[in-house]
């Protein structure tokens, strides 16, 4: 009850004055005599109704059911969601009766979030986008759903996502291809699509999906999302399908920055099946939404990755959609300044382009994964191969994977010394010039069409430095694509970086739902 008070008491310091009746000062809730719309509706918003008695964990949850099988299953078949969670309803009328009789848990409390594929779910299959591992469901769930969980989220389903998570387009064996609440010719970026375009769709109040290279960012860009990679080392990976131990992160999608805080007030911090984590001991706040203020810009220095911004005559679309997005940030009291990583193609671009510790790590985390799993149909990534069952979008990544051996050891092992000197190289831009964060596109193209590569990516100066980043929306192409803007900070600077995306967001309001085909579904109770 004490975080859901100050949830509500930051809601109403920072939200528009008309909500201001919605709740009392300390957090007690008052009836309201207005229809609440729930789409595009945060998690504030939310507690705030249920609170009040104008609405149930079990009503919003048949509300994005409805939309599910409205726009998901039918109308545009956005092909978003792999799976309905068949508790869900249950859990729903759990948790409306435990308000009623003790109070929520917490922000959570009855909110519906839906999972990618790759987390391990309790009732659930955990096919990470692949037919051959249709029907498996392991015994446990991933660490970050136990969180969820545990604060009353609503699991209400698995996104589907790019098949292995080895891809940024969002296809699979599996399930097929997930479209593009924005164009649904288009695709929604990966290897997170699922997730995101789920909660672009109002599917779900949010999701949580992985970034290995982009894989939260990417789709949060392609779906005017936010969406973070935090240091690593932030978030538990356990009960999460591998791609690469050493770069595999979990996080958020979500429609704004105080859900995205919410939920990683939720799922972050040290967990003693992830060694990984104890590097976040006493490097995460008590509650990231206190770093959300409407000022967080002003004083700033922001670096404009050159290196990042117009690589390509292809990129001016987009780029010029930033610069909109860095014309605000300038406009909220932000100094820019135009920056250039020195030797930075050589940095970024090492073996197989900078992806070779990726390739190399999936082909003995997965083999470790399925052989750990009884129940797993199939043992080794060479069965993978063998059984001929997988999207031919992920076939040469497959086939680069299982190519690595034992010679391939001293060139990962060079990758990985690299990476601290690629780390300490862009620290060290950031400290001659003073700078808080560094900016650039998510990635420098508009979504592609279905069944095209999707060129543009920028995912690797995160990925590979495991600096944090934050892509939140910057914008629209004149056709009306999402277009996303990341900004990068020091290690453990997640609250720095969501504060000054707290500060573009409300300034700016940049967050556009998408027009799907018109049904009789109400959105309002």
């Amino acid at each position: 009850m004490h975080c859901l008070r100050i949830l509500v008491v930051v809601f109403l310091a920072l939200a528009p004055a008309g909500y201001a009746r919605a709740a009392a000062a300390d957090g007690s809730a008052e009836r309201q005599t207005v229809p609440f719309e729930i789409l595009e509706a945060g998690i504030p918003e939310l507690q705030i109704a249920m609170g009040a008695g104008r609405l149930t964990a079990r009503q919003l949850l048949d509300y994005y059911l409805a939309r599910i099988a409205a726009f998901d299953r039918a109308g545009p078949k956005l092909n978003a969601v792999a799976v309905i969670n068949p508790a869900a309803q249950q859990i729903a009328d759990a948790l409306d009766r435990e308000r009623a009789d003790k109070g929520p848990r917490g922000p959570l409390h009855g909110i519906p979030i839906i999972v990618k594929d790759n987390y391990e779910t309790i009732g659930m299959p955990t096919t990470a986008g692949s037919v051959l591992l249709k029907g498996f469901q392991p015994d446990n769930d991933a660490l970050q759903v136990s969180r969820l969980r545990a604060a009353g989220a609503i699991i209400i389903g698995k996104a589907n996502m790019h098949e292995w998570g080895y891809g940024i387009t969002t296809v699979g064996s599996g399930f097929g291809a997930t479209r593009n609440p924005y164009s649904t010719q288009r695709n929604p970026g990966g290897s997170s699509g699922g997730t995101a375009a789920a909660v672009a769709a109002n599917f779900a109040v949010a999701g949580m999906g992985s970034d290995t290279c982009g894989s939260i960012r990417i789709p949060a860009a392609h779906n005017n999302l936010v969406g973070l990679r935090g240091t690593q080392g932030l978030s538990s990976r356990r009960g999460i399908v591998p791609l690469s131990h050493t770069q595999d992160i979990g996080g958020p999608l979500a429609r704004s920055v105080v859900d995205l805080a919410l939920l990683l007030d939720a799922t972050v911090g040290f967990d003693a099946g992830d060694p990984q984590t104890a590097d976040s001991v006493g490097k995460i706040p008590q509650t990231y939404l206190a770093a959300l203020q409407p000022d967080a810009l002003r004083g700033k220095r922001i670096g404009v990755v050159e290196n990042l911004l117009l690589v390509d005559p292809e990129d001016t679309e987009v780029v010029s959609v930033i610069g909109d997005a860095l014309d605000a940030i300038q406009a909220l009291g932000a100094h820019l300044e135009r920056i250039r990583i020195a030797n930075f193609a050589e940095l970024v671009g090492t073996r197989l382009n900078g992806f070779f510790v990726l390739t190399y790590d999936f082909k003995y985390d997965i083999n470790r994964y399925l052989a750990g799993h009884a129940n797993a149909p199939v043992k080794s990534l060479s069965e993978i191969l063998q059984s001929g069952s997988y999207h031919p979008a992920v076939a040469e990544p497959l086939r680069n994977s299982e190519a690595m051996n034992a010679a391939s050891e001293a060139d990962y092992l060079a990758e990985l010394q690299h990476r601290a000197v690629f780390r300490r190289a862009v620290l060290q831009t950031m400290a001659e010039s003073e700078l808080d964060a560094l900016a650039y596109p998510t990635i420098r193209r508009k979504a592609s069409l279905l069944g095209e590569v999707q060129p543009g990516s920028n995912c690797r100066l995160s990925a590979n430095t495991g600096l944090p980043a934050i892509s939140l929306p910057a914008g629209f192409t004149a056709d009306g694509l999402p277009v996303g803007i990341e900004l990068l900070g020091g290690m453990w600077q997640e609250a720095d970086l969501l504060g000054m995306a707290y500060a573009l967001e409300q300034a700016v309001k940049l967050r556009r739902s998408p027009v799907l085909a018109a049904t009789n579904e109400q959105d309002a109770w």
